[in-house]
């Protein structure tokens, strides 16, 4: 039999915790308020276990820990929460909170969470997250109140003290930097540099150049010895975002990278030391590719140790009224006028939205509305039209074709690097031009001259390549 400790000033809470525990064999006392709780330990009174609310009268749950701990030993604290912020979170962590609980919560699970609290006393280490009033994170990066988004505060305070490589993973909009961000913000490793790598936005032909650095003369061009990225990220972290597009051939020396802790720049042979820690993100399916081959198993996994899901904002609309909140507040100190102030009509509006843009279209909307908004009140027809699902379709799937195509040219170019005539140019048109002229004419019904039109392409034109793929009857 364990002693557990309640300390709630809900009434309902503490009676069902008493319940369901004392069924368990387990002595139950409950008090309203951290003062009782500390007064209780003071007298020589240990539990096994403590559950405790952070919004109690008087001082708040996690103010109270630490001078809980020093009256009651490494017992393990779970904390309960109505709300939840990353910040607290962190606090939470700090003061070695063992889990959370967002009220409200299935009190099967609540007893399961105790049972492994009970069973952990003996380690050293614990972990957890908490409550805020605000549901906003330091420094106004991050929003949200949702069971999901206290999901991923949970996991980013859990991770940032430590130094393994994080994967973030979320569609486009998601707030996927932001969170990267955020760990690097309540690590050890804050005083250093955080340096974000968009790897498409980099010159193809110089990406190796661009991350791991050259010596002067190592290609043409390298007119004087530069520091790459990783090493600028020294002492710090270092974001790769979109790590789905690192190309092939660049995909093993990064994997040594992160294994080795060193680099050796273009033109080099003796290895650096490099001291930061990797971020990666992708709204990609990483698992996917890996079993296509166009990324490599080792390096996903040594990306992924410890792995965050951004949701998107579809699936935590209730995160919705405050997200465009805080966007008004960002955007009402450069403007003049009247005070900006969402109606409850907008509010619902917004809610009803699928929001494919994610988090970033949401800002672009209230921006928009803002300057429609003359008198300050934004109303529901000062909203931009929804972004119409056919348009959203397309954008996705020329987003996803562009980069099947580069994921494509990496791999064959890797292949072919050392063929005599690899033809590369020509293997990619005898790939795409077959299916998409099929297409074409399958949608204007056999019809020559209208898929010429289509194509923009002369009819004779048209003619000579189906010739030559054998799309001819």
């Amino acid at each position: 039999m364990s002693a557990i400790l309640i300390v709630d000033d809900e009434p309902a809470i503490c009676w069902a915790f008493r319940e369901a525990l004392s069924d368990d064999g387990h002595a139950v006392r409950v008090v309203p308020s951290a003062e009782e709780a500390l007064r209780l330990a003071g007298q020589g009174w240990r539990p096994d276990v403590v559950v405790m609310d952070v919004r109690l009268p008087g001082i708040d749950g996690i103010s109270a820990m630490r001078e809980l701990r020093g009256k009651i030993g490494a017992a393990p604290v779970v904390v309960m929460t109505a709300f939840g912020s990353l910040d607290t979170a962190v606090r939470a962590i700090e003061e070695g909170a063992f889990d959370y609980l967002v009220k409200p919560f299935d009190l099967d699970k609540a007893v399961e969470v105790l049972r492994r609290a009970l069973s952990s006393q003996q380690t050293a280490s614990h972990a957890g997250v908490a409550d805020s009033e605000q549901p906003l994170a330091a420094g106004g990066a991050i929003i949200g109140s949702s069971p999901a988004m206290q999901q991923v505060f949970k996991q980013i305070a859990l991770v940032a003290a430590s130094e393994v490589s994080v994967l973030i993973t979320g569609e486009s909009g998601t707030g996927k930097e932001l969170v990267a961000r955020a760990i690097h913000r309540h690590s050890p490793r804050r005083e250093g540099p955080f340096v974000p790598v968009c790897i498409p936005a980099l010159n193809p032909g110089l990406i190796e150049s661009e991350l791991f650095g050259h010596f002067r003369g190592a290609f043409t061009g390298a007119a004087d010895d530069r520091i790459g990225l990783l090493e600028l990220a020294a002492g710090g972290t270092l974001l790769l975002d979109e790590i789905a597009d690192v190309p092939a051939a660049l995909q093993v020396k990064l994997l040594r990278t992160i294994e080795q802790r060193e680099i050796v720049p273009v033109g080099g042979t003796t290895p650096r030391a490099l001291d930061v820690r990797m971020i990666a993100a992708t709204n990609r399916p990483l698992p996917e590719l890996v079993a296509s081959g166009a990324f490599r198993e080792d390096l996903f996994f040594r990306l992924g140790v410890f792995q965050i899901h951004l949701p998107p904002l579809r699936d935590r609309k209730d995160d919705v009224p405050a997200l465009a909140d805080h966007f008004l507040r960002q955007i009402e100190p450069a403007r003049r006028g009247a005070p900006l102030r969402l109606t409850p009509e907008t509010c619902a509006a917004l809610c009803t939205r699928d929001w494919p843009g994610n988090v970033r279209e949401l800002r672009n909307t209230i921006e928009h509305a803002t300057i429609v908004a003359r008198d300050g009140e934004i109303r529901p027809e000062h909203l931009p039209a929804p972004l119409p699902l056919k348009i959203a379709a397309a954008v996705s799937t020329d987003a996803r074709a562009h980069r099947e195509i580069s994921t494509w040219a990496s791999v064959e170019a890797a292949g072919l690097a050392e063929s005599d005539d690899p033809q590369l140019y020509e293997r990619f048109l005898q790939l795409v031009e077959p299916p998409l002229l099929a297409a074409v004419l399958e949608h204007c019904r056999g019809n020559r001259a209208a898929a010429a039109s289509l194509l923009g392409l002369h009819r004779a034109t048209l003619r000579q390549k189906l010739r030559r793929h054998g799309l001819t009857e």
